[in-house]
C-alpha cells in the first residue's frame, strides 16, 4: 500500500503543474492525450473502489462494459478527458485516496471481483500499482520526462510473472504444462537478481527488470528490449505477454516502425 501511494505522488508531481498543453500533449496510446491518461486512472480507481466496497454494484458494470467489450475503456477516458484539467486531478486525487481507504479497511481474506478471477487485497493494490506505473510511463514520454526505475518495479514483474497463464488463454493458446525459471536484474546499483520460478525449470527468461515490465504491460515492443527467452514456450510467452485483466491489447509498434 505505501508503494501504491508512492507511485500515484510520483506520476502526481509529474502532471500537478502542467498548463493546458501539457495536458493535451499525445501519449504514444493512439488518440490518448495525458488528459486521457489521468482520466483512465481516474476512473479504474473509482471502479476498483466500487469493486472493494459493493460487488453487486460492480457486477452490474461489469454487465454493461460487456456490452461494449471494444469501447467502455475509451469511452470512459473521453469522458473525463473533457472536462479542466484542475478537476480532472482532483478527481483523480479523490479516487486514489478512497481506494487506499477501502483496501486498508477490507477484512483478511476478502476477495475483490475484477474483469478476471478475483485478487486478494495485496493484488488489487499490486495491479493499480501496475496500471499507474505503466499509465505513468506514458505521460513520461509524451512530456519527454525521465522517471528512474524504483524498486516498486517488483510489483509490477511479480504480476507480469503470475499472469503468464492469464496471457496464453487470452491469445487462445493453451498455457505450458511446466513453469519457467525468469530472473531480472534489478534496476539498483548492485544489479540484484529477482528470481521467480524453480532454478531447473527447463525455459527461462532472462532480462532487466524495466525492459520486462514494459514488456508486459505493452509499453514497448519485444524488439527493443534486453528480454531473452530459452526454449520455445517462453519464447512465445515473450509475444503475447500482458500483466493486466482482460483481452489482448495491441502492443507497441517497434521503435524503428513508429510513424
Amino acid at each position: 500500500m505505501a508503494d501504491l501511494r508512492a507511485e500515484g505522488d510520483d506520476l502526481d508531481r509529474l502532471v500537478a503543474g502542467l498548463d493546458a498543453a501539457g495536458w493535451a500533449a499525445p501519449t504514444p496510446a493512439p488518440r490518448w492525450s495525458v488528459a486521457h491518461q489521468v482520466a483512465h486512472l481516474a476512473w479504474t480507481d473509482e471502479v476498483a473502489f466500487l469493486a472493494t466496497t459493493d460487488p453487486g454494484a460492480f457486477a452490474g458494470h461489469v454487465a454493461r462494459a460487456a456490452a461494449a467489450p471494444g469501447t467502455f475503456v475509451d469511452e470512459a477516458a473521453e469522458a473525463g478527458a473533457t472536462g479542466p484539467p484542475a478537476a480532472l486531478l482532483a478527481r483523480w486525487r479523490t479516487a486514489r485516496e478512497r481506494l487506499h481507504d477501502a483496501l486498508r479497511a477490507a477484512p483478511p481474506g476478502t476477495r475483490v471481483p475484477w474483469y478476471g478471477p478475483p485478487m486478494s487485497v495485496a493484488s488489487m493494490a499490486t495491479a493499480r500499482l501496475m496500471e499507474t506505473w505503466a499509465h505513468g510511463r506514458d505521460v513520461a514520454d509524451a512530456l519527454g520526462a525521465v522517471r528512474p526505475p524504483t524498486a516498486r518495479l517488483r510489483h509490477v514483474a511479480r504480476i507480469g510473472v503470475r499472469a503468464r497463464d492469464h496471457a496464453f488463454a487470452v491469445h487462445g493458446l493453451t498455457p505450458p504444462a511446466g513453469p519457467f525459471r525468469v530472473e531480472l536484474t534489478a534496476p539498483d546499483a548492485a544489479g540484484a537478481i529477482w528470481a521467480y520460478g524453480p532454478k531447473d525449470a527447463a525455459q527461462r527468461v532472462t532480462g532487466p527488470a524495466l525492459d520486462f515490465c514494459l514488456l508486459v504491460t505493452q509499453r514497448a515492443h519485444r524488439a527493443d528490449l534486453a528480454v531473452r527467452a530459452e526454449g520455445p514456450d517462453a519464447d512465445r510467452w515473450l509475444d503475447v505477454a500482458q500483466a493486466f485483466a482482460g483481452p489482448p491489447g495491441p502492443g507497441r509498434e517497434p521503435a524503428g516502425e513508429a510513424r
